[in-house]
């Protein structure tokens, strides 16, 4: 399994349409790929800007066939001017 942690610090005044857009993400990932097993949103309740997405693959080639879905192309045109600082990292589950 491939694990993929996801940081987002979105714009304060995009804080809560980022969360509602986010959440919409989790629920296309999960419906529409096979190779999506999970996909988790999570906030800081001391920070409303601070999202953390914890996701759960098949393999990379799930997570890379991921990246390439319409809904996925869609999320990240859509949020892009919404956040300031975005960090990836990548887990092999044992």
């Amino acid at each position: 399994m491939y694990v993929v942690l996801v940081e987002f610090t979105a714009y304060s005044q995009h804080a809560s349409a980022f969360r509602e857009r986010v959440r919409q993400q989790a629920s296309d990932s999960l419906r529409l790929e096979a190779g999506c097993h999970v996909f988790d949103v999570c906030v800081d309740p001391e920070r409303e800007n601070f999202v953390l997405l914890y996701e759960i693959y098949t393999d990379m080639d799930a997570f890379d066939t991921h990246l390439g879905t319409q809904h996925f192309l869609d999320f990240d045109a859509t949020v892009k001017h919404w956040i300031s600082n975005k960090k990836v990292s990548v887990f092999e589950r044992i």
